[in-house]
């Protein structure tokens, strides 16, 4: 008996496996008859993956940035540590002009966060010429104090012609990090040159 059931259970689900399949069928040649309506099932397709890819439809809109720590130099002499920081930026549709700020920022032992801090030439929004179409800017700073961390926070803005902000962007380089001089200044120590860490 029970092998009887099995087996009739079996030859149903089979029928309804056919009944599935040309229910399919006959489901394609409806949407084959009415291409209005697969065309708005495509647009609506393709519209759901550009927002998910967050893919704009002009390309010129795709504003591409970077920014770069160029060279991290520890020493033992602190006038000697420095740190070269540079931002490039392209234009977008709408824009006449492109604006970069660089806000340079440091972390001591024991803090939580970074914090900006203050120098000549910092702080300071730098303009593009107008048809510019790939701007960079690099600033170097010196002086640094050991040990710490040190980065740039990155400002990008684009103009249009009236002067009114259409985007803005901000990004951070890697890590130049001072380390601590040696604990007897007598003691000579080669300057050297680090490789970015990212951060």
């Amino acid at each position: 008996m029970t092998a009887m059931s099995s087996r009739a259970t079996n030859r149903g689900s089979r029928r309804r496996s056919l009944f599935s399949y040309a229910c399919a069928v006959l489901l394609g040649l409806c949407l084959a008859m009415a291409p209005g309506a697969m065309g708005r099932t495509a647009r609506s397709a393709a519209i759901a993956g550009a927002a998910q890819s967050g893919q704009s439809g002009a390309g010129g809109d795709l504003a591409s940035v970077s920014a770069t720590l160029e060279q991290c130099v520890t020493a033992v002499a602190q006038a000697e540590r420095s740190a070269t920081f540079s931002g490039e930026m392209t234009t977008i549709s709408g824009g006449a002009h492109m604006a970069m700020r660089i806000d340079v920022q440091e972390q001591l032992p024991g803090e939580a966060a970074f914090h900006t801090i203050t120098a000549p030439g910092l702080g300071v929004w730098r303009t593009a010429d107008p048809g510019v179409k790939t701007y960079k800017y690099v600033k170097q700073v010196t002086n640094l104090s050991a040990p710490a961390f040190y980065r740039a926070a990155m400002h990008f803005r684009w103009l249009n012609a009236k002067g009114h902000a259409i985007k803005v962007l901000e990004r951070h380089t890697a890590r130049c990090v001072q380390p601590a001089p040696p604990p007897n200044p007598s003691i000579p120590a080669a300057t050297s040159t680090f490789s970015p860490v990212a951060g």
